[in-house]
């Protein structure tokens, strides 16, 4: 068998080609575009698919170095820091709150769904700790920083047992997100309180997909440089934790922290002016980079021994986020028409990832009337303010399991 070995340039030429191909796939084929799969994920489980299938017959292995991946990895979280204001805690109200502490109580109710299957089935708790919360609520890009965290400390195979988890919680999100939704509204024949439908909606949202980025190289290099400090402050935050005190923390914890504190301290005292179209470009692209890359290695031989209990504790995540969301969080969110539109994306973020949450909403919202209510209250909950339950919770329950 010949081995390939492909060092930190072509590593990073490979994963722009496998973001551009996953961006063809899911254009192309349908069922990717329904469940709202993104590029990243259809490139680059493709290649480590591709990677399985030439070791597995022994005609070559391939090695790559992935250097760039926790750098992009900081840099995403850092942007997503930067987009938190306090302000906007305001614009949500009671069903904000609500909706923020459903969700927490989410993520620590599958963290500890987890630790009763692995204790059924036998494997490692913090091995199982990646099906929970982390993979989750947090998706591919938790799956990714936990994971590193988890191997750094002795638990093989972490990461690739999240990103198979978070991979399998996106798809059943997607597919389950919109009948649920369906379901309860047709059940107690909601309807939505705004006589429009979301015309003026998708015609801003177009608007703004068409716009085109356009910005100095002086503004550039500032956003930049706001974002690399707060990442080297964050960092180091981090490792401070870790030596002193013995607290886990990874890296981006602090960077998300230390951004926060930074936008809103900018927001009183005008420091610089962020520029949020260009940060949130910035983060696509970063997120785009280093899901790709850490999708594209995952290791599919020693990750097939574990699919069976992967497989058995997503499923049975499937099940109790289906019954907790249209029991109790319907009830708790008004049991009307924008509460079963907000269960759709619980759902979708909940075992998958905020762009599935929207995707959902979009869904439900085109068929049966906009519900405004739902588009404040679950993308900010779900993109910023369930980091500051999800992560400590996180954090404690693997310390607890260390």
């Amino acid at each position: 068998m010949y081995t390939l070995d492909l060092d930190i340039i072509t590593t990073f030429i490979l994963t722009i080609s496998l973001y551009l191909f996953g961006n063809f796939l899911t254009n192309k084929i349908y069922i990717l575009n329904k469940f709202c799969i993104p590029s990243p994920v259809a490139g680059g489980l493709f290649f480590s698919l591709l990677a399985f299938i030439l070791k597995y017959f022994n005609v070559l292995e391939i090695n790559m170095n992935t250097t760039l991946m926790p750098y992009f990895m900081s840099f995403f979280f850092t942007i997503v820091g930067l987009g938190v204001s306090f302000s906007l805690l305001k614009k949500g109200g009671k069903t904000l709150i609500i909706y923020w502490f459903i969700c927490a109580f989410l993520g620590f109710s599958q963290n500890i769904i987890t630790i009763i299957l692995s204790k059924i089935i036998n494997i490692d708790p913090l091995l199982a700790l990646m099906c929970g919360s982390i993979s989750m609520e947090g998706g591919h890009g938790y799956s990714l920083a936990f994971g590193t965290t988890l191997e750094n400390i002795g638990v093989s195979n972490a990461c690739s047992v999240g990103f198979a988890a978070a991979t399998l919680g996106l798809i059943m999100g997607g597919i389950i997100g919109g009948p649920v939704a369906k379901f309860l509204i047709e059940k107690y024949k909601l309807k939505t309180s705004i006589t429009t439908y979301s015309i003026q909606k998708s015609k801003s949202d177009n608007k703004k997909s068409s716009s085109i980025l356009s910005t100095s190289d002086s503004i550039f290099f500032e956003q930049v440089l706001v974002v690399l400090i707060c990442m080297t402050l964050g960092d180091m935050l981090a490792k401070i934790l870790n030596i002193s005190f013995g607290i886990v923390v990874p890296g981006i914890v602090g960077c998300i922290f230390t951004a926060v504190i930074f936008r809103n301290v900018n927001d009183k005292i005008k420091i610089i002016k962020l520029d949020f179209n260009l940060l949130n470009f910035l983060q696509d692209l970063s997120l785009g980079m280093f899901l790709t890359m850490a999708l594209m290695s995952i290791d599919f031989f020693t990750l097939s021994s574990l699919f069976g209990p992967i497989l058995l504790i997503v499923l049975s995540q499937v099940v109790f986020i289906i019954i907790y969301s249209s029991t109790i969080c319907f009830k708790l969110l008004g049991k009307n028409y924008d509460a079963a539109v907000m269960i759709s994306g619980l759902l979708g973020h909940g075992l998958g990832a905020t762009p599935n949450a929207l995707a959902n909403m979009n869904s439900v919202t085109h068929k049966y009337g906009d519900s405004v209510n739902a588009f404040i209250v679950v993308p900010l909950v779900a993109a910023f303010l369930l980091d500051i339950f999800s992560m400590p919770c996180i954090l404690f329950f693997i310390n607890l399991l260390s």
